[in-house]
Formats: C-alpha cells, sequence, structure tokens
C-alpha cells in the first residue's frame, strides 16, 4: 500500500508559505504595470508571477477599472499577438467613463 504524505506537517508548511506569496502577487503586479507596459507572458517573466494567476488578477482588475488594455500586438516575449497591459490611469485610453468620475 501506497503512503500518502500530502497532509504532512512540511507539505502544509509548504502550503503556507505559497499563500504568503500568492497574497502579495496582484500587489507585485499592479506596481509593476503602474510603471511597464507588458502582456501577462512579460510581466509573468518580471515578476515570477505564474501567468495563470496574472490573468486572474487582470479580470480582477478590470472589473474594478485599475487595468487596461492598451493595443493589442506581437508579444516580445512569445512572438504571438496579445494585449499591452497597464494600470497606470495616464496611460488609459481616452474616453474611459470611470476616468471621468475622479476628474471635476
Amino acid at each position: 500500500m501506497k503512503t500518502n504524505h500530502t497532509n504532512s506537517p512540511a507539505s502544509i508548511e509548504d502550503r503556507k508559505d505559497k499563500g504568503n506569496d500568492f497574497a502579495n502577487q496582484l500587489q507585485t503586479i499592479f506596481q509593476y504595470l503602474s510603471e511597464n507596459v507588458a502582456t501577462a507572458s512579460m510581466v509573468s517573466d518580471a515578476t515570477g508571477v505564474p501567468q495563470k494567476n496574472i490573468c486572474r488578477y487582470k479580470r480582477d482588475l478590470e472589473k474594478a477599472n485599475r487595468l487596461w488594455e492598451l493595443e493589442k500586438k506581437i508579444c516580445k516575449k512569445t512572438g504571438f499577438k496579445a494585449y499591452y497591459l497597464t494600470t497606470d490611469p495616464n496611460k488609459a485610453p481616452k474616453g474611459i467613463a470611470q476616468l471621468n468620475l475622479f476628474n471635476p
């Protein structure tokens, strides 16, 4: 019979450490995209945050009107077409209604 060690104290500690990293990932990508314009693949490469997580945070930030897709062009990392992203409101496409709420 094979023993399952997934509930061992060592693996629980591993998950706890990953959870702490996970909690900081949103802040990491938000900060990176406030200073850089990049695709999700480029953000993943620069920050170490897995691309699948970036896609989830991208959706959440878009719903909160804190992230914008600037243009779709060839990604410098993958060579495929992808959206370049930013969280910098000064770089957001003009005509976004939510931005006008904060400007008199």
